[in-house]
Order: C-alpha cells, then structure tokens, then sequence
C-alpha cells in the first residue's frame, strides 16, 4: 500500500508504528519573568552588526556618510590595525540591513577600503526568561549601551560552547550561567564595564553561538572582565572558542534615543 501523495509506503504501516510528524509550530516570541503574575513575551528584537574595514587613512569621511545615513550607528577606530575602522550599526528591523546599511557601505567612502570579513559579527538581543523588563531589555538597553557618549571604549567578540554544554541539565546549565552574571553584575554596579549578548545561530560565517560587546569609559576594565571570565567553569571547560576580538575607541555614535 502506498500514500498517493509521496508514491512510497505510507508512513503509518511502515512496521505498524506511526512515522508522521505532529510537532506544534514553535513560538517565536522572547519570554521574560512574569510581572504581576503575566508572562512576558514580545516577537521583537534588536540586530547588531558589525563591519570593519582597513586602509583608511581620514576617518571624517566615514563618520560624514554614517551620520548621513541616519541609522543607530557607531564608528570605530580599529585600535589593533592603524588604518582601521569599524561601523556598528543596531536595528530592530532586520531589512534595515540589506536596504540601507549595504548601500551605505558599499558606496564612498567605503568602496575606497578594503574590507575584513574575519572580524564581521551580527547577532540578535534574545531573552532568558528571567528579564524584568523584557521589552527594554530587547530593544532600549543595546541602544543605551552602545550609543552611551561616556562608553568610548568597546570590545566586540564572538565565542561558541562545545556541543557537550547543551547536554548538561538546566538546573547545572543555570548555575554555570549565574557565575557569569555575578561577575558581571558586579562590574556594572561598580560602574566599571556593561555588556551586550547576542545569539547569533544560523546568522554568522563561522557557526558561532553568540557575539559580546563589553563597552566602558576605559580599555582596562574590559580587559579585566575577559579575564576574570576566563577562571568560570562555563569559560574554563565549555567553551570552544572565542574571538577574533575587535577593540574599537569611538570616534562617533549616534545620539541616544529619547527615554521611552
């Protein structure tokens, strides 16, 4: 007996056992804590992403045509590479990219550089369920640390955890998460450093998990961060790789969007 629609044995006799898939669609909502007994959920997000470019030799023309283009943007100056710059560019319209940061980048100056797609990284903000704010934690908190005029200091890297993280149980893969957020809660009350996370699954070149932005008033203290993550079990046994890492002194943000 066949399924006239695929011309091959039915799914359901083949041994007497059901084959067919029931899988519910997935939800594509963000989930945050409950606030006042109401879960969170929002189908919204912010997109970062990163270009960087060499053999520029006058950052002003860069910064003219980013600040013309009227996006959420950063420029960079490429601490590690003298002729280097960056362009980071944040919206939670993933179309802004293909219809106004790639025309933006592919006319001058940029045509002039010479791009270096090695250190090119876009992730997405995500949320872990635990967000008090879920709407400010997706789209206003990236914005008030990237564009932040006091933050001029900004590491960008991307990193990827050995497959054997996800076989963990949650309870353990949650413990392990709490020692990063300890130390890291710990840098930003003392006002020393702040972070961006992003999952980037699917989105990045080199099958990278996730992209990190450390941002500060200082190069020190971001430094310090990476290297007091690095003792954490989670950095110490599950993560596979880290970097390349961009380091990038702001030559000019955009202005930070009014409180909403």
């Amino acid at each position: 007996m066949t399924d006239d629609r695929q011309g091959e044995e039915s799914p359901r006799l083949r041994g007497g056992l059901d084959f067919s898939l029931h899988a519910a669609p997935p939800d594509m909502a963000e989930k945050g804590a409950p606030r006042n007994g109401v879960p969170q959920s929002l189908d919204r997000r912010t997109f970062l992403q990163l270009q960087v470019f060499t053999e520029c030799f006058d950052v002003a023309p860069v910064v003219e045509a980013v600040r013309s283009a009227g996006l959420h943007a950063v420029v960079y100056l490429d601490v590690n590479d003298p002729r280097g710059v960056g362009v980071l560019v944040l919206s939670d319209d993933e179309e802004a990219f293909p219809q106004r940061v790639r025309p933006l980048l592919a006319g001058a100056p940029f045509r002039g550089l010479r791009p270096r797609p090695e250190l090119t990284m876009m992730g997405r903000t995500y949320g872990t369920g635990r967000e008090e704010d879920l709407e400010d934690w997706l789209l206003r908190k990236p914005l008030r640390n990237a564009l932040n005029p006091e933050f001029r200091w900004h590491v960008w890297y991307p990193l990827r955890r050995y497959g054997s993280f996800n076989r963990l149980s949650r309870d353990e893969q949650g413990k392990l998460m709490l020692e990063h957020a300890v130390i890291g809660k710990a840098f930003g009350q003392g006002g020393f450093a702040y972070d961006i996370r992003l999952e980037c699954h699917g989105i990045d070149r080199d099958d990278n998990e996730f992209v990190l932005g450390l941002v500060s008033s200082r190069l020190y203290p971001l430094s310090r961060l990476v290297k007091d993550m690095r003792h954490t079990r989670q950095t110490a046994e599950f993560i596979e790789r880290m970097g390349p890492f961009f380091v990038g002194r702001v030559a000019w943000q955009a202005a930070m969007p009014a409180a909403g």
